[in-house]
């Protein structure tokens, strides 16, 4: 009964979850520098993770092939995706054309899942990934800003970083399937540190201004984030086909958009609501697919 109402409920929790991550950016941008704020998640999520699973007992990776799996997994879900796409945001792209580039991991994803997986994407699923993406950049589009300062390389970061979460989420499902997730996502973020750590030296001076609404947005990114947010993600991907788990990245712009509109008054424009609509037409057709 637990495990039926989990699979069911999963899904909705992880992307209203992963729709607060654009609210807690927003929320400690003023106070840190982006990689020295990841690393400052990276190693609390080490610290409570690792605790609870030793308390627990939790079995560890039991083989170094594991722990390099779950280190890889890290590396592409965490460290070069989150901190491809703050490190873009902060050097000056529209946080709009970052989210835009992070909208086409789904379709990446049915692109790739059937050569590196095998798995099949029928018609109507694939039918909804595009409508999907209508909705999402529907959503998105008020705020592109897009101008004529765009600099290349930040754009092609938020690309590789998209690629790098399309990426992780494949091999996570390639070789994750077997360990026991409290202990792999304590060695993923231990991954996602080692490459974080060096960037963060070379161009950042480790800025951190500690105050009550930095710290309300660093426990909500650790517990809710890094603990709740990746472990749905983790249970999904486990359970799932990876082009359907994929889809769901559709409904973040939305519900990041309501969130804000909630938080800090923004507006919500009609297309908006339009593409809100889209976007969830286009994941029911996707989730029958």
């Amino acid at each position: 009964m637990t495990s039926t109402y989990l699979t069911r409920s999963a899904p909705l929790l992880f992307v209203f979850i992963w729709g607060t991550g654009a609210i807690v950016a927003r929320l400690v941008a003023p106070y840190s520098e982006p990689l020295t704020f990841l690393l400052l998640r990276y190693g609390l999520t080490i610290a409570v993770l690792a605790g609870a699973a030793l308390a627990m007992r939790a079995p560890w990776p039991a083989t170094p092939r594991s722990w390099r799996d779950a280190m890889v997994a890290g590396v592409l879900l965490h460290g070069l995706y989150l901190g491809g796409m703050f490190w873009a945001v902060s050097t000056g792209t529209p946080a709009g054309i970052a989210a835009l580039i992070a909208g086409l991991q789904p379709l990446a994803t049915g692109l790739l899942v059937g050569p590196l997986l095998g798995e099949h994407v029928s018609r109507q699923r694939w039918t909804g990934i595009v409508v999907g993406l209508v909705g999402a950049t529907l959503v998105i589009a008020p705020k592109l800003g897009v101008g004529r300062g765009l600099e290349p390389i930040p754009l092609l970061v938020c690309v590789l970083a998209m690629m790098s979460m399309t990426v992780g989420t494949i091999w996570q499902k390639r070789t994750g399937n077997a360990g026991d997730l409290r202990t792999s996502t304590v060695v993923q973020y231990v991954g996602a540190a080692l490459v974080t750590l060096p960037v963060a030296y070379l161009v950042e001076q480790g800025r951190v201004d500690p105050n009550l609404s930095f710290g309300l947005g660093l426990l909500w990114a650790v517990f809710g984030l890094s603990i709740g947010g990746i472990g749905f993600l983790l249970f999904l991907i486990r359970r799932g086909a990876v082009a359907g788990v994929a889809s769901l990245f559709y409904l973040v712009p939305p519900v990041s958009a309501l969130l804000a509109y909630l938080l800090f008054a923004e507006t919500l424009a009609p297309v908006q609501i339009l593409g809100m609509a889209v976007a969830v037409i286009g994941i029911a057709i996707t989730s029958k697919g």
